[in-house]
């Protein structure tokens, strides 16, 4: 089910977390990039997790040079610039989800150089008149983000920033001072995408970030299925998936829904 949209930007996350702590477990976000394996799929596959009741959503801008990204997502994204998903293109993807009832957060993740293309002030002030509800951008740090801070407090959008299992006191400090919404943790030292395993070493990398911050914090990078979602109940406030997904799409659009619904099932077991 979705949830009536009364709120946005930063307050829409905010009463997402709270749900998801009142239910004891961790909110789910699943990503899905604009445009792979087409425009009208991408869409049909956000709709139809979005009718499951996952909490929100990561919405991916397709970019040439995915740094972060492991092999699954480079693929994903280069198809969708093949079959000519612009910045502008994703933006009315999320405006046409919201028409179509579509109710949890989004946040729009993209890369720095596509989006300063496109004017930093233009691209926030688009994206809350299309829907989302904040930014997700991993090549931009937070000493160097003031363009994009400013047009996001403006217009109530959350700005996501990352920290990883490297990040010293003064990152994670200059981190959780600047990002508002919540902070994506990054699991590992390295790219995205699927593993078997979570890092052992979790447990004290969460605590460490919690002496720090009581800001909600973000699982991401190679959580991937339903025992993961498990794992991570009273650890983390949320957890992104993506590698996976893509993965199970690529068995079939059937596949794909399967396991979202699984891994959404076993975060509230």
């Amino acid at each position: 089910m979705t949830h009536p949209r009364q709120l946005h930007g930063t307050a829409a996350l905010d009463a997402m977390f709270a749900r998801a702590r009142a239910e004891q477990r961790a909110a789910f976000l699943p990503y899905f990039c604009i445009g792979y394996p087409n425009h009208a799929e991408s869409l049909r596959a956000i709709e139809s997790v979005a009718a499951a009741g996952v909490d929100g959503f990561e919405i991916g801008i397709p970019f040439s040079d995915p740094i972060a990204d492991g092999p699954t997502i480079q693929a994903a994204t280069q198809i969708a610039l093949e079959k000519g998903v612009t910045v502008r293109k994703c933006l009315e993807a999320v405006r046409a989800l919201r028409e179509k009832g579509l109710a949890q957060p989004m946040l729009m993740m993209g890369y720095a150089n596509p989006l300063v293309a496109y004017g930093t002030d233009r691209f926030v002030r688009d994206a809350r008149d299309a829907g989302a509800d904040g930014l997700i951008v991993p090549d931009l740090p937070p000493e160097e983000a003031s363009m994009f801070a400013e047009s996001c407090a403006r217009e109530g959008l959350a700005l996501i920033f990352f920290l990883a299992p490297t990040s010293n006191d003064e990152r994670i400090g200059m981190a959780t001072a600047n990002a508002t919404g919540f902070i994506y943790v990054v699991s590992l030292t390295g790219i995205t995408g699927a593993r078997k395993e979570l890092p052992a070493y979790l447990t004290d990398y969460f605590a460490r970030l919690r002496a720090k911050t009581d800001m909600p914090l973000v699982l991401g990078f190679g959580v991937s299925t339903p025992d993961h979602a498990r794992q991570l109940r009273g650890l983390t406030d949320g957890f992104i998936v993506a590698s996976a997904l893509i993965r199970a799409w690529e068995r079939g659009f059937d596949e794909m829904r399967a396991l979202a619904g699984e891994i959404f099932d076993a975060s509230r077991e």
